[in-house]
């Protein structure tokens, strides 16, 4: 594979298009946009398929791994890191070669390395083939909103995407359902083997029927921002996830914690100026993209949103089976209302907001979406039942489904389709950032108040215990935080052996599900207010344009209006 050299002239695609049109097919499609939507959308639904299987076997995964908390947060954000940094890359290389080319060899990667998750037999394994589903979940997914803006009219974009948004819903509905059953009676490894027959039919469908659509213009890849990009993103995720198990001290010789976030901010800073100082060539970031306000504040939404999903689902899982006790399949039914309403109500809300305009039914969904979050925290406690938790849960699912379609049509609206791959690769990069951060983030936080919260529950339960055991037992609740808590599925935070006493099992199970619980509410305040905070700034979101009023682009649909309006 070759890569233009810059400055290099790149003759046009002969392909019988208008001069100076924007996109061509090589080859004629045959079939109807609604039948390669399908065929988009089953890849799609095997990427968002595997993150939400992997959420509900955290447990699992502990449990037979021996893996520790930050070990299995490394699980989680090898893939979203890599996934992360790449999309943008695989737009760039989508407008070049092909988003037929890339999305099948993207689904060839990410069925292969879903094979080499479930051999996996260590942690490391684990990590490294979640890494190689990082690199084939890039090359797939900006592909299918690239190819969705091309071959649908601005009039049936909302419908499309409403269509793909409910996607979402049917892989979060499958995920912890499927994947809680697929825990429950086989163990975490087949949760990975399910993605082969998805894979294996959906290279099939696309070879059949997507077109092989090609840009006019060609792309050179800008590896320095990538560099910069992987480098900065890798130190600010490490520096968060091994916070705490390392007492945010020494982590690599003489260098400590802090300076690894420091630096890996540091290393972003750069990488902003660069790609500033490049705007006018190819930039792994196009700033002219930016231009269009809906575009960048979309942006924000996106990442808002990952910070948000992510942040909020990782004590979650833990609190279900571990605290409440709950089987994986439990877990997931529990969580599953919420899935089945955004289903339903995403292509509604995708055709509303081709008629009305997107920005009030999106700021409706954020505001659902963290108003059902704080129900369901607050619905929280050691005691808790599953219809205790529904209500929230409920209120949630509604604010989901009002969230996917508007703030693709809304951010994807004004964008031209030559710029469409980088425009989509741009936007789900933004919102897998968030998620990465907010992962990073969240879990930092987790285990920060565990440490505080769990000592305080075991020296709350101590008097219970016998004076002999009373400083083992705060001690070792004290130094769990550290690395050695223990919150798989049916585990209380601290292993203190096989000869501990009935009796005194049961205090040290109530001692963690108080601290987890405690732990919990305080973490998950954060990306509640980041959802809340996304919600606000859809206020400044341009109104949609009047029909038959001119735009400034050949699919703008939308004017300057008072950020008030």
């Amino acid at each position: 594979m070759t890569t233009p050299q810059p400055g290099a002239a790149s003759p046009p695609e002969h392909t019988g298009a208008p001069a100076g049109g924007p996109v061509a097919a090589t080859s004629k499609p045959a079939h109807s946009p609604w039948l390669v939507l399908f065929v988009l959308c089953l890849g799609f639904f095997m990427i968002l398929l595997d993150t939400t299987i992997v959420n509900i076997a955290i447990p699992d995964m502990i449990d037979r791994l021996h893996a520790s908390l930050d070990q299995i947060l490394w699980v989680l954000n090898a893939y979203i890191l890599v996934y992360a940094v790449l999309l943008i890359t695989a737009g760039r290389l989508g407008d070049l070669y092909g988003p037929k080319l890339l999305f099948m060899l993207g689904l060839a990667i990410f069925t292969l390395a879903s094979a080499a998750c479930g051999f996996a037999t260590t942690p490391g394994q684990l990590i490294a083939a979640r890494v190689a589903q990082g690199l084939g979940g890039a090359l797939l997914t900006p592909q299918t909103l690239s190819v969705l803006t091309v071959i649908f009219p601005p009039a049936k974009r909302g419908a499309a995407f409403g269509i793909w948004g409910a996607v979402a819903g049917v892989a979060t509905v499958a995920g912890p359902t499927l994947g809680g059953f697929i825990v429950t009676h086989w163990g975490w490894s087949w949760i990975f083997f399910v993605n082969l027959p998805i894979g294996v039919l959906a290279l099939v469908l696309a070879a059949v029927a997507m077109p092989d659509l090609k840009l006019n213009r060609r792309h050179r890849l800008d590896l320095v921002g990538t560099v910069l990009a992987t480098v900065g993103l890798f130190l600010l995720t490490y520096g968060l996830i091994e916070g705490q198990p390392h007492d945010w001290g020494k982590v690599w010789g003489p260098v400590t914690i802090p300076e690894v976030i420091v630096a890996g901010v540091a290393v972003l800073a750069v990488f902003v100026v660069q790609q500033y100082l490049q705007r006018g060539g190819e930039p792994l970031v196009p700033f002219a993209i930016f231009r269009d306000r809906n575009f960048s504040v979309m942006n924000f939404v996106g990442a808002a949103l990952g910070f948000g999903m992510l942040g909020l689902f990782l004590p979650l899982v833990i609190f279900l089976q571990s605290v409440l006790g709950l089987s994986a399949l439990q877990a997931g039914l529990t969580t599953a209302p919420m899935s089945l309403v955004s289903m339903f109500v995403a292509p509604v809300a995708g055709r509303m907001a081709d008629r009305i305009g997107g920005k009030y039914i999106l700021m409706s969904g954020l505001a659902l979406f963290a108003a059902g979050m704080g129900i369901f925290v607050a619905s929280t406690h050691p005691d808790s039942t599953r219809l205790h938790l529904l209500p929230g849960i409920l209120v949630a699912g509604l604010g989901m489904g009002l969230t996917f379609a508007p703030l693709q049509t809304v951010a994807m609206r004004n964008i031209e389709p030559r710029m469409a791959g980088a425009a989509s690769g741009l936007i789900n990069t933004t919102r897998q950032l968030g998620s990465v951060i907010g992962s990073a983030a969240v879990g930092a936080l987790l285990q920060n108040q565990l440490a505080t919260r769990l000592s305080e529950s075991a020296q709350a339960h101590a008097a219970a215990l016998p004076a002999q055991f009373r400083e083992r037992f705060v001690a070792g609740f004290s130094h769990a935080s550290g690395g050695g808590l223990e919150v798989g599925a049916g585990q209380n935070g601290v292993d203190f052996g096989g000869n501990v006493p009935d009796a005194v099992r049961t205090v040290i199970a109530d001692t963690f599900h108080v601290g987890f619980t405690n732990a919990m509410h305080t973490t998950l305040v954060l990306p509640i207010a980041i959802l809340g905070l996304a919600a606000l700034s859809c206020l400044i979101v341009k109104r949609r344009r009047a029909a038959g009023q001119p735009g400034t682009g050949a699919t703008t649909t939308e004017v300057e209006a008072p950020a008030s309006a």
